[in-house]
């Protein structure tokens, strides 16, 4: 746990009527994610940014699609890059496609951003 997490966490043991909930329960109940989550959050709605052609001059080339015709999963399934080195699995690229593959077809397939977010934080608010 990284230091500004630890200031958040002692943060919420401040916030009277919570104090018998745990860490995640109290973020939860004030409905705030995990700065981890936060950052996935962040970039899955980069990454949808980018597949939906916001960024069409920077975003090209950026995400290998892996077109598939199997009828589970979304239809917009993301390539792994192999990289040797682990530093690179740290880039945003690769930091995406894991999750963005497991994301539900209706997530995907939202027609706006606004649609995205909803059902973005409806799939990670399943997650601790």
């Amino acid at each position: 746990m990284d230091l500004l997490e630890r200031v958040r966490k002692m943060a919420t043991k401040l916030i009277r009527g919570l104090e018998h909930l745990s860490y995640e329960d109290k973020l939860r109940e004030l409905g705030l994610f995990s700065l981890e989550k936060g950052r996935l959050r962040g970039d899955l709605r980069a990454a949808f940014q980018y597949l939906k052609g916001a960024y069409r001059k920077d975003g090209e080339g950026l995400f290998a699609r892996a077109w598939s015709d199997r009828t589970r999963g979304n239809g917009l399934k993301l390539k792994e890059g192999r990289f040797r080195l682990d530093m690179r699995k740290k880039f945003f690229t690769m930091r995406v496609v894991r999750h963005w593959n497991r994301l539900a077809r209706e997530a995907v397939d939202a027609p706006s951003l606004e649609v995205f977010k909803a059902r973005l934080d409806g799939a990670l608010g399943n997650l601790v």
